[in-house]
């Protein structure tokens, strides 16, 4: 690929919900990279879009009582309001559903078919849905005594139908050779080290068309087949830019130099995807970048767990540079992290708020106070002027560097270490004291313009990261137009604009007063609560009601009373409660999930109810001699099954 271009990719996101920050995390580190290069000169193309296709989706859009293409319709719009309130600068937004990525695919499946390398087969063995998987009984895990994904930790089924299978291991050798001579093919160098060890533990072929739900692209050589995942939804990095329909433009921009990823894809990306692509005597991708995942506090977010945080919401309480700022600046990228709105407000009102928000307003007004507002032309120069030089060019070099790596925590690191600097320049000169002295003007005018240079480089610097407060100091500083069209170049010192007028406007990031949002939170929260209670029941998507047992099936289950006399979390699970009951005729010991829900402390002395005539488990390594009875909503939120407390424990439900 020629030096002058540069293509990015995020993942085609699974449009079953809405977006959490995890997917802004990607996303936002995707539009910062692309930003970083334009600004470099590159020709670059950045896309991301959405995976449409899949018996997830098709099930979805069932509950919901929607035609399957309406339903991602809405889904996908919801992805775009988003990108557009983080201000993602995509250049395309590919949906597989688009017909020319439908017919490129079918191309594709036939010409490996052709090729030899996909044959007609049947698949036995074990299916995820929500990860769309196949896996082999041997990288299954258990939990709970069920069988289920090593990815997402949910239960999988055993499936049984005829498929078309690709020839995996025909190009796994090849694929070795690649990583091992291309080790930058895959980034960071832990997630290099564990797909080595996958590959060369052998490689299966990989099951890639469907006969149990339709919607899919139909297979083009058999009307029974739709075409599965991996060839529909990883082929969009190549039709997006006109493989097989704009030949100019594919070779223009392919190989892409990089495809970021989470680390839970990173398989497919670095396994399928390659070998795909060697099928179709294609080059690879120059890196695939496995990131960590954005934490919450009760592990990887998801929507079955409750536990995403909207990006929205936060948007709209703290404005798209801080939530663009705090997810390159707060986990360094290739590693987990977790989320917090302790840390987000923290990020705010220090770097934002303080360091560089009281920077850019001191100086300002310093200007305003001592030169009516214009910006002065320099004059007397002294030692820590060289500083101050020397440590933004220095910064320019590093933040360079550091962006090639995509390290952009430091490269963030590094720029707020000059903004630090900026602002111990100012107590080093002390403008208000030099103002004082007609003789020393000369002097004052040097300084004040080192302060705003020093800002307008910052301000650069910040295009790539931040959307809108570059802009806002360029407004201040009176430069707009020259940050608006400013390139990387521009941070070299000395190209300031003097005899132009600055004015100080509003604060940039306002300072947050963390324990009167929490109210404002909770406010919130109940204001919510109130609402769903008045139209419980009309908008849920609640489970479906199971298959009709007989009166006799029925009174088979003997349901007691229990009442909770011990509780205590079990080591190394985040949702299981140990708990001791007394039914009356005994006291036992039972395991329930529910956790995350309610603490040890709060369930204590309560009476329940419990099915009491299950044949005993072993959940977690812990002994459990029958189950409780609650209820779950689809929005994850949990119910007790109690009884009054005049009631005999060991009391029959009949």
């Amino acid at each position: 690929m020629s030096r002058d271009t540069y293509y990015v990719t995020t993942p085609i996101y699974y449009p079953s919900d809405k977006l959490h920050i995890g997917h802004a995390y990607t996303t936002v580190a995707a539009d910062t990279i692309a930003r970083y290069k334009k600004m470099r000169g590159f020709d670059t193309m950045f896309l991301t879009g959405s995976d449409e296709h899949g018996q997830k989706i098709e099930r979805k859009a069932e509950a919901a009582g929607k035609e399957t293409k309406e339903y991602v319709d809405q889904i996908v719009e919801t992805f775009k309001e988003l990108w557009d309130k983080l201000d993602i600068d995509y250049d395309y937004f590919i949906r597989t559903t688009e017909e020319r990525h439908e017919k490129v695919v079918q191309k594709i499946f036939k010409k490996l078919y052709d090729k030899g390398d996909i044959y007609k087969g049947n698949y036995e063995g074990w299916y995820c849905t929500p990860c769309e998987s196949f896996w082999a009984e041997r990288q299954l895990e258990e939990e709970n005594e069920e069988k289920v994904c090593p990815d997402c930790h949910r239960p999988v089924e055993w499936v049984e139908e005829q498929s078309y299978f690709f020839k995996m291991g025909k190009y796994a050798d090849r694929l070795l050779e690649h990583i091992k001579s291309h080790p930058e093919f895959i980034e960071p160098e832990s997630r290099r080290n564990e797909m080595v060890n996958f590959i060369e533990n052998g490689l299966d072929d990989l099951s890639v068309s469907r006969t149990t739900f339709d919607w899919g692209i139909p297979v083009p050589i058999d009307e029974d087949h739709v075409i599965y995942v991996w060839i529909d939804a990883l082929s969009n990095y190549i039709t997006a830019i006109g493989y097989e329909t704009d030949p100019e433009n594919f070779e223009h921009y392919w190989p892409a130099d990089l495809h970021l990823v989470g680390k839970d894809i990173l398989r497919f990306h670095t396994v399928i995807w390659p070998i795909i692509l060697m099928a179709l005597d294609l080059e690879l991708p120059d890196q695939v970048f496995g990131h960590g995942w954005l934490l919450s506090d009760t592990g990887k977010m998801s929507k079955s767990k409750g536990n995403v945080v909207d990006p929205v919401v936060l948007i709209n309480d703290f404005g798209k540079d801080a939530i663009r700022y705090y997810l390159l600046r707060e986990v360094a990228f290739g590693t987990d992290g977790t989320y917090s709105t302790e840390a987000l407000i923290q990020r705010i009102n220090s770097d934002l708020a303080n360091d560089l928000g009281n920077l850019l307003n001191r100086t300002v007004s310093m200007v305003e106070q001592y030169f009516d507002s214009e910006i002065p032309e320099p004059s007397i120069k002294e030692a820590v002027d060289k500083e101050l030089i020397d440590l933004a060019d220095e910064t320019k070099i590093v933040v360079e560097e550091q962006m090639e790596k995509l390290k952009y925590t430091v490269a963030l690191e590094k720029i707020w270490n000059f903004v630090r600097r900026t602002n111990k320049y100012i107590d080093q000169t002390a403008p208000w004291v030099l103002a004082r002295e007609e003789e020393n003007r000369e002097r004052l005018k040097t300084v004040l313009y080192n302060l705003l240079e020093s800002l307008r480089i910052i301000a650069v610097m910040l295009k790539p990261f931040l959307t809108e407060a570059p802009y806002k100091m360029g407004e201040q500083l009176g430069q707009l137009e020259a940050i608006k069209n400013a390139t990387w170049n521009d941070t070299e010192w000395g190209a300031l604009k003097t005899g132009v007028k600055v004015y100080n406007g509003d604060p940039m990031f306002p300072r947050i007063d963390l324990e009167e949002y929490f109210e404002k939170v909770e406010a919130r929260k109940k204001e919510s609560t109130s609402e769903k209670k008045e139209k419980e029941g009309t908008d849920l998507e609640l489970a479906e009601i199971k298959d009709r047992i007989t009166f006799e099936e029925f009174m088979d289950t003997d349901i007691r009373v229990a009442e909770i006399i011990e509780a205590e979390k079990i080591e190394g699970s985040n949702k299981l409660l140990k708990l001791k009951v007394d039914i009356g005729l005994e006291k036992r010991q039972l395991v329930a999930g529910i956790a995350k829900h309610f603490s040890a402390e709060e369930v204590i002395g309560r009476k329940i109810l419990i099915v009491a005539n299950l044949e005993p488990a072993t959940i977690f390594g812990v002994k459990s001699e029958g189950m409780i009875l609650a209820a779950t909503d689809p929005e994850e939120n949990m119910v007790l099954s109690t009884v009054s407390a005049d009631i005999a424990n060991g009391s029959q439900v009949k």
